[in-house]
């Protein structure tokens, strides 16, 4: 028998899982200090993103499905 694992929740509101399994999250470093940053950056950042693999691995049974 499989062991069960507890959805972290702090993780589970930040990231979405889409239906072909892939882990989407938003971009990071748009909260503040935006005087520092030019405005492409800040219109990229506004996307969400989907996370690269190795991180997806780590984050793969700490959220719900």
């Amino acid at each position: 028998m499989g062991k069960k694992f507890k959805t972290k929740k702090s993780v589970s509101k930040r990231i979405k899982a889409t239906k072909n399994g892939k882990l989407k999250m938003k971009h990071s470093h748009r909260s503040h200090q935006a005087h520092n940053k030019s405005t492409k950056q800040k219109r990229h950042l506004k996307h969400s993103t989907y996370m690269n693999d190795s991180m997806a691995k780590r984050h793969k049974y700490t959220i719900a499905r």
